[in-house]
Protein backbone atom coordinates (compact mmCIF):
# COMPACT_ATOMS: atom_id res chain seq x y z
CA UNK A 1 0.00 0.00 0.00
CA UNK A 2 1.19 3.52 -0.84
CA UNK A 3 1.54 6.25 1.79
CA UNK A 4 -1.71 7.94 2.81
CA UNK A 5 -2.31 11.68 2.36
CA UNK A 6 -5.18 13.45 4.09
CA UNK A 7 -6.65 16.93 3.58
CA UNK A 8 -6.25 19.52 6.32
CA UNK A 9 -10.01 19.52 7.00
CA UNK A 10 -12.17 16.37 6.65
CA UNK A 11 -14.65 16.54 3.77
CA UNK A 12 -17.55 16.14 6.17
CA UNK A 13 -16.56 19.42 7.91
CA UNK A 14 -15.76 21.88 5.12
CA UNK A 15 -18.98 23.89 4.98
CA UNK A 16 -19.78 27.17 6.72
CA UNK A 17 -23.55 27.59 6.65
CA UNK A 18 -26.33 29.61 8.28
CA UNK A 19 -28.37 27.83 10.95
CA UNK A 20 -32.10 27.16 10.68
CA UNK A 21 -32.61 29.96 13.24
CA UNK A 22 -30.72 32.37 10.95
CA UNK A 23 -33.33 32.12 8.18
CA UNK A 24 -36.13 34.73 8.05
CA UNK A 25 -39.00 33.95 10.40
CA UNK A 26 -41.52 34.13 7.57
CA UNK A 27 -39.55 31.60 5.55
CA UNK A 28 -39.28 29.19 8.48
CA UNK A 29 -43.03 29.43 9.04
CA UNK A 30 -43.75 28.77 5.36
CA UNK A 31 -41.43 25.75 5.28
CA UNK A 32 -42.99 24.28 8.42
CA UNK A 33 -46.45 24.76 6.93
CA UNK A 34 -45.32 22.89 3.80
CA UNK A 35 -43.84 20.09 5.92
CA UNK A 36 -47.02 19.92 7.98
CA UNK A 37 -45.41 20.38 11.41
CA UNK A 38 -42.87 22.57 13.23
CA UNK A 39 -39.21 21.64 12.87
CA UNK A 40 -37.87 20.08 16.06
CA UNK A 41 -34.26 19.52 14.95
CA UNK A 42 -32.05 20.90 12.19
CA UNK A 43 -28.51 19.62 11.63
CA UNK A 44 -26.46 21.63 9.13
CA UNK A 45 -24.68 19.68 6.39
CA UNK A 46 -20.99 19.64 7.22
CA UNK A 47 -19.78 18.87 3.71
CA UNK A 48 -19.67 21.11 0.65
CA UNK A 49 -18.13 24.46 -0.19
CA UNK A 50 -21.00 26.94 -0.28
CA UNK A 51 -22.31 29.29 2.40
CA UNK A 52 -25.94 28.53 1.61
CA UNK A 53 -28.34 26.84 4.02
CA UNK A 54 -28.43 23.04 3.81
CA UNK A 55 -29.61 20.87 6.67
CA UNK A 56 -31.20 17.59 7.64
CA UNK A 57 -34.37 18.45 9.54
CA UNK A 58 -36.88 16.48 11.59
CA UNK A 59 -40.35 17.77 12.39
CA UNK A 60 -42.26 17.36 15.63
CA UNK A 61 -44.35 14.77 13.77
CA UNK A 62 -41.21 12.69 13.21
CA UNK A 63 -40.82 13.36 9.48
CA UNK A 64 -37.30 13.91 8.09
CA UNK A 65 -36.22 15.92 5.04
CA UNK A 66 -33.13 17.55 3.62
CA UNK A 67 -33.59 21.26 2.98
CA UNK A 68 -31.54 23.67 0.89
CA UNK A 69 -32.30 27.40 0.77
CA UNK A 70 -30.72 30.54 -0.62
CA UNK A 71 -31.80 34.13 -1.32
CA UNK A 72 -33.08 34.63 -4.84
CA UNK A 73 -30.19 36.99 -5.69
CA UNK A 74 -27.66 34.37 -4.56
CA UNK A 75 -26.38 32.15 -7.42
CA UNK A 76 -26.93 29.16 -5.13
CA UNK A 77 -30.68 29.58 -5.57
CA UNK A 78 -30.29 29.05 -9.33
CA UNK A 79 -28.10 26.01 -8.68
CA UNK A 80 -30.69 24.54 -6.30
CA UNK A 81 -33.44 25.05 -8.88
CA UNK A 82 -31.24 23.38 -11.48
CA UNK A 83 -30.49 20.49 -9.14
CA UNK A 84 -34.21 19.99 -8.51
CA UNK A 85 -35.00 19.77 -12.23
CA UNK A 86 -32.06 17.49 -13.08
CA UNK A 87 -32.55 15.14 -10.12
CA UNK A 88 -36.27 14.83 -10.77
CA UNK A 89 -35.52 13.66 -14.32
CA UNK A 90 -32.96 10.98 -13.37
CA UNK A 91 -33.97 7.40 -14.11
CA UNK A 92 -35.56 5.82 -11.05
CA UNK A 93 -32.93 3.09 -10.84
CA UNK A 94 -30.18 5.61 -10.04
CA UNK A 95 -29.31 5.85 -6.34
CA UNK A 96 -29.88 9.57 -5.70
CA UNK A 97 -32.00 11.60 -3.31
CA UNK A 98 -35.10 12.85 -5.14
CA UNK A 99 -36.68 16.29 -4.81
CA UNK A 100 -39.96 16.33 -2.89
CA UNK A 101 -40.90 19.93 -3.60
CA UNK A 102 -39.61 23.45 -4.18
CA UNK A 103 -41.01 26.77 -3.06
CA UNK A 104 -40.28 30.49 -2.96
CA UNK A 105 -40.98 32.65 0.05
CA UNK A 106 -39.48 35.70 1.77
CA UNK A 107 -37.12 36.24 -1.16
CA UNK A 108 -35.69 32.72 -0.86
CA UNK A 109 -35.75 29.62 -3.04
CA UNK A 110 -36.14 26.36 -1.11
CA UNK A 111 -35.46 22.81 -2.28
CA UNK A 112 -36.75 19.91 -0.20
CA UNK A 113 -35.09 16.56 -0.91
CA UNK A 114 -35.59 13.07 0.44
CA UNK A 115 -33.59 12.61 3.61
CA UNK A 116 -30.69 10.15 3.51
CA UNK A 117 -29.83 8.64 6.87
CA UNK A 118 -26.11 8.22 6.36
CA UNK A 119 -22.67 9.84 6.23
CA UNK A 120 -20.08 11.26 3.87
CA UNK A 121 -17.29 8.69 3.41
CA UNK A 122 -14.24 9.50 5.49
CA UNK A 123 -10.66 9.54 4.24
CA UNK A 124 -8.79 7.34 3.93
CA UNK A 125 -11.42 5.51 1.89
CA UNK A 126 -12.60 2.20 3.29
CA UNK A 127 -12.50 -0.33 0.42
CA UNK A 128 -16.11 -1.43 1.01
CA UNK A 129 -17.41 2.15 0.82
CA UNK A 130 -15.34 2.89 -2.27
CA UNK A 131 -16.58 -0.30 -3.93
CA UNK A 132 -20.24 0.50 -3.31
CA UNK A 133 -19.72 4.09 -4.51
CA UNK A 134 -18.12 2.92 -7.75
CA UNK A 135 -20.92 0.38 -8.21
CA UNK A 136 -23.53 3.14 -7.77
CA UNK A 137 -21.73 5.35 -10.32
CA UNK A 138 -21.31 2.47 -12.79
CA UNK A 139 -25.03 1.72 -12.54
CA UNK A 140 -25.86 5.40 -13.00
CA UNK A 141 -23.54 5.80 -15.98
CA UNK A 142 -25.17 2.83 -17.69
CA UNK A 143 -28.65 4.24 -17.05
CA UNK A 144 -27.56 7.63 -18.44
CA UNK A 145 -26.20 6.37 -21.77
CA UNK A 146 -29.20 8.28 -23.08
CA UNK A 147 -29.20 11.57 -21.12
CA UNK A 148 -32.21 12.27 -18.94
CA UNK A 149 -31.67 16.05 -19.24
CA UNK A 150 -31.49 17.71 -22.68
CA UNK A 151 -29.12 20.46 -23.75
CA UNK A 152 -26.13 19.52 -21.59
CA UNK A 153 -22.73 21.00 -22.49
CA UNK A 154 -20.10 18.62 -23.95
CA UNK A 155 -17.11 17.84 -21.75
CA UNK A 156 -14.53 18.44 -24.55
CA UNK A 157 -15.66 22.06 -24.86
CA UNK A 158 -15.44 22.58 -21.10
CA UNK A 159 -11.91 21.16 -21.02
CA UNK A 160 -10.80 23.47 -23.82
CA UNK A 161 -12.39 26.53 -22.21
CA UNK A 162 -11.68 25.96 -18.51
CA UNK A 163 -9.10 23.20 -18.05
CA UNK A 164 -6.12 24.19 -20.19
CA UNK A 165 -3.94 25.80 -17.52
CA UNK A 166 -0.68 24.05 -18.45
CA UNK A 167 -1.11 25.10 -22.07
CA UNK A 168 -1.65 28.71 -21.01
CA UNK A 169 1.46 28.60 -18.81
CA UNK A 170 3.57 26.97 -21.53
CA UNK A 171 2.49 29.70 -23.96
CA UNK A 172 3.49 32.42 -21.52
CA UNK A 173 -0.05 33.70 -21.02
CA UNK A 174 -0.22 32.60 -17.37
CA UNK A 175 2.34 32.15 -14.60
CA UNK A 176 3.10 28.88 -12.88
CA UNK A 177 0.85 28.88 -9.79
CA UNK A 178 2.64 29.02 -6.48
CA UNK A 179 0.82 25.82 -5.50
CA UNK A 180 2.64 23.95 -8.29
CA UNK A 181 6.16 25.38 -8.00
CA UNK A 182 7.44 22.67 -5.64
CA UNK A 183 5.88 19.80 -7.59
CA UNK A 184 6.96 17.93 -10.72
CA UNK A 185 5.02 20.43 -12.86
CA UNK A 186 7.82 22.91 -13.73
CA UNK A 187 10.10 20.09 -14.93
CA UNK A 188 7.38 18.47 -17.03
CA UNK A 189 5.42 21.48 -18.29
CA UNK A 190 5.67 20.62 -22.03
CA UNK A 191 4.39 17.09 -21.35
CA UNK A 192 1.56 18.36 -19.16
CA UNK A 193 0.49 20.82 -21.85
CA UNK A 194 0.61 18.14 -24.56
CA UNK A 195 -1.47 15.71 -22.49
CA UNK A 196 -4.00 18.44 -21.79
CA UNK A 197 -4.29 19.38 -25.46
CA UNK A 198 -4.95 15.79 -26.58
CA UNK A 199 -7.61 15.19 -23.92
CA UNK A 200 -10.71 16.75 -25.57
CA UNK A 201 -10.65 14.22 -28.40
CA UNK A 202 -10.50 11.36 -25.90
CA UNK A 203 -13.45 12.25 -23.66
CA UNK A 204 -16.19 12.60 -26.25
CA UNK A 205 -19.34 10.64 -25.58
CA UNK A 206 -23.13 10.88 -25.79
CA UNK A 207 -23.80 9.83 -22.20
CA UNK A 208 -24.65 12.04 -19.25
CA UNK A 209 -21.97 12.41 -16.58
CA UNK A 210 -22.39 13.61 -13.01
CA UNK A 211 -19.82 16.34 -13.65
CA UNK A 212 -18.77 16.83 -10.01
CA UNK A 213 -18.22 13.34 -8.66
CA UNK A 214 -16.12 13.76 -5.52
CA UNK A 215 -16.17 12.19 -2.09
CA UNK A 216 -18.35 14.85 -0.43
CA UNK A 217 -21.05 14.35 -3.08
CA UNK A 218 -21.52 10.78 -1.89
CA UNK A 219 -23.59 9.57 1.05
CA UNK A 220 -23.35 6.05 2.48
CA UNK A 221 -26.72 5.14 4.00
CA UNK A 222 -27.36 2.92 7.00
CA UNK A 223 -27.58 -0.17 4.77
CA UNK A 224 -24.12 0.53 3.33
CA UNK A 225 -25.49 1.63 -0.05
CA UNK A 226 -23.96 4.66 -1.77
CA UNK A 227 -26.18 7.52 -2.88
CA UNK A 228 -24.90 10.08 -5.41
CA UNK A 229 -25.77 13.68 -4.50
CA UNK A 230 -25.61 17.23 -5.91
CA UNK A 231 -26.49 16.67 -9.56
CA UNK A 232 -26.00 20.32 -10.51
CA UNK A 233 -23.30 20.26 -13.21
CA UNK A 234 -23.87 17.24 -15.49
CA UNK A 235 -22.18 17.21 -18.90
CA UNK A 236 -21.95 14.93 -21.92
CA UNK A 237 -18.85 12.80 -22.23
CA UNK A 238 -16.97 9.65 -21.29
CA UNK A 239 -18.05 8.46 -17.81
CA UNK A 240 -14.54 7.29 -16.88
CA UNK A 241 -13.57 10.97 -16.51
CA UNK A 242 -15.92 11.25 -13.53
CA UNK A 243 -14.45 8.04 -12.16
CA UNK A 244 -10.99 9.60 -12.22
CA UNK A 245 -12.15 12.68 -10.31
CA UNK A 246 -13.53 10.38 -7.62
CA UNK A 247 -10.50 8.08 -7.54
CA UNK A 248 -8.08 10.94 -6.97
CA UNK A 249 -9.06 10.70 -3.30
CA UNK A 250 -8.61 6.91 -3.47
CA UNK A 251 -5.04 7.46 -4.66
CA UNK A 252 -4.55 9.79 -1.69
CA UNK A 253 -5.89 6.99 0.52
CA UNK A 254 -3.01 4.74 -0.49
CA UNK A 255 -5.23 2.51 -2.64
CA UNK A 256 -4.47 1.18 -6.13
CA UNK A 257 -6.49 3.76 -8.05
CA UNK A 258 -5.49 2.29 -11.41
CA UNK A 259 -6.88 -1.10 -10.42
CA UNK A 260 -10.21 0.47 -9.45
CA UNK A 261 -10.24 2.39 -12.73
CA UNK A 262 -9.42 -0.61 -14.95
CA UNK A 263 -13.04 -1.92 -15.32
CA UNK A 264 -13.95 1.36 -17.03
CA UNK A 265 -11.42 0.58 -19.80
CA UNK A 266 -10.27 4.17 -20.40
CA UNK A 267 -7.50 4.94 -22.92
CA UNK A 268 -4.17 5.34 -21.15
CA UNK A 269 -3.54 8.74 -22.75
CA UNK A 270 -7.01 9.79 -21.67
CA UNK A 271 -6.28 8.93 -18.05
CA UNK A 272 -2.99 10.82 -18.12
CA UNK A 273 -4.62 13.75 -19.89
CA UNK A 274 -7.46 13.85 -17.38
CA UNK A 275 -5.03 13.84 -14.45
CA UNK A 276 -2.96 16.58 -16.09
CA UNK A 277 -6.00 18.76 -16.79
CA UNK A 278 -7.51 18.22 -13.35
CA UNK A 279 -4.20 18.97 -11.63
CA UNK A 280 -3.78 22.22 -13.56
CA UNK A 281 -7.37 23.26 -12.96
CA UNK A 282 -7.28 22.58 -9.21
CA UNK A 283 -3.80 23.96 -8.51
CA UNK A 284 -4.43 27.18 -10.41
CA UNK A 285 -7.61 27.80 -8.45
CA UNK A 286 -5.92 26.93 -5.17
CA UNK A 287 -3.54 29.80 -5.91
CA UNK A 288 -6.39 32.30 -5.74
CA UNK A 289 -7.16 34.57 -2.82
CA UNK A 290 -9.61 33.83 0.00
CA UNK A 291 -12.78 32.22 -1.29
CA UNK A 292 -16.18 33.85 -0.88
CA UNK A 293 -17.55 30.35 -0.32
CA UNK A 294 -16.08 28.00 2.27
CA UNK A 295 -12.73 29.08 3.76
CA UNK A 296 -11.66 25.48 3.19
CA UNK A 297 -12.22 25.45 -0.58
CA UNK A 298 -8.62 26.44 -1.40
CA UNK A 299 -7.19 23.60 0.69
CA UNK A 300 -9.55 21.18 -1.09
CA UNK A 301 -8.35 22.46 -4.46
CA UNK A 302 -4.70 22.24 -3.48
CA UNK A 303 -5.06 18.77 -1.98
CA UNK A 304 -6.95 17.50 -5.04
CA UNK A 305 -4.48 19.05 -7.48
CA UNK A 306 -1.48 17.65 -5.65
CA UNK A 307 -3.00 14.17 -5.59
CA UNK A 308 -3.95 14.25 -9.28
CA UNK A 309 -0.41 15.33 -10.15
CA UNK A 310 1.12 12.69 -7.87
CA UNK A 311 -1.04 9.98 -9.47
CA UNK A 312 0.05 11.14 -12.93
CA UNK A 313 3.71 11.20 -11.87
CA UNK A 314 3.34 7.67 -10.50
CA UNK A 315 1.84 6.45 -13.79
CA UNK A 316 4.54 8.09 -15.93
CA UNK A 317 7.53 7.44 -13.69
CA UNK A 318 8.37 11.10 -13.14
Amino acid sequence: MRPISLPDVPYGSTAVRPLWSDLPAGLRKAVEKRLGAPIAEAHSAGGGFTRAFAALVRTEAGESAFLKAAPRQDPNSQWYAREAAITAALPREIDAARPRWTMEDSGYFVLCLEAIDGHVPALPWQPAELATTLAAWSHAAEALTTPSTPGLPPLPAIIQAEMSEWSEIAAGRERMPRTARNTVAPAHLPELAALEQRLPGLVEGPGMMHGDLRIDNVMIDRTGRARLCDWTWPVLGAPWFDTITLLTSAFASGLDADAYLAPWDPPAEGVDGALAALAGYWLSRADGGPSSASPHSRQHQRFSGEQALAWLADRRGW
